[in-house]
């Protein structure tokens, strides 16, 4: 097998890449991110996560058609309030909900027009250990995979879940109703790396926290 040609810093700084051109709170959030690679939230139980990831699917609509992959909480009327609340029909056409095994999901990503940009709930609801996720990231380099993850304090959830959250270009924590960069990409201005989920339950939050 041929031995791939080494990059000059020249051939770096004239690579053009395919960004997200986010303006306003998103920009000061993560500013321009790259449209590949894995993105990693997560974040305890009742701290804003699914509110969050519905906020994010808006923000990435104008860019990318997107495929939720919702093991966890299927397709069941907890999802459709969830829907309702956030006037995700707003995005209709530019998001598909799936729920399936990770063959299965696969199978489906490797058909012709597929979605970019792919989102997993949970990272745990798919038993992947770090070698599967190693192997099904490799499987699409030109996709974007943003993994959902339960938290164990404030890690994620188990030592694969670690392991992934490391190997994310873009790591997001949720704590309180807000959402934290603590990946390579963070704003330069406003909040400079912090989301406001929801205003009043994270002012509500942070009022308790400091009692």
């Amino acid at each position: 097998m041929a031995i791939k040609r080494a990059l000059t810093v020249q051939n770096i700084l004239d690579k053009k890449y395919d960004l997200f051109d986010f303006e306003d709170e998103w920009y000061d959030f993560i500013d321009k991110p790259e449209k590949l690679g894995i993105w990693f939230i997560w974040g305890n139980s009742g701290n804003g996560k699914t509110s969050f990831i519905l906020q994010l699917i808006k923000a990435l609509a104008p860019f990318e058609q997107m495929l939720m992959n919702s093991r966890e909480e299927g397709t069941r009327h907890t999802l459709q309030k969830s829907l309702n609340a956030f006037h995700m029909i707003e995005v209709k056409n530019r998001v598909l909900f799936v729920n399936e095994n990770m063959t299965d999901l696969t199978i489906r990503l490797k058909q012709k027009k597929s979605p970019r940009v792919v989102i997993i709930d949970s990272f745990q609801y798919t038993q992947m250990s770090y070698r599967d996720y190693l192997n099904f990231k490799e499987q699409f380099p030109n996709k974007l995979i943003i993994f959902i993850s339960h938290a164990d304090g404030k890690n994620p959830s188990g030592r694969s879940a670690k392991s992934v959250m490391y190997d994310a270009s873009l790591k997001i924590w949720v704590e309180g109703y807000q959402a934290i960069s603590k990946g390579r990409y963070i704003g330069t201005t406003g909040l400079k790396g912090r989301y406001i989920i929801w205003d009043q339950k994270a002012e509500e939050y942070g009022e308790v926290k400091n009692e």
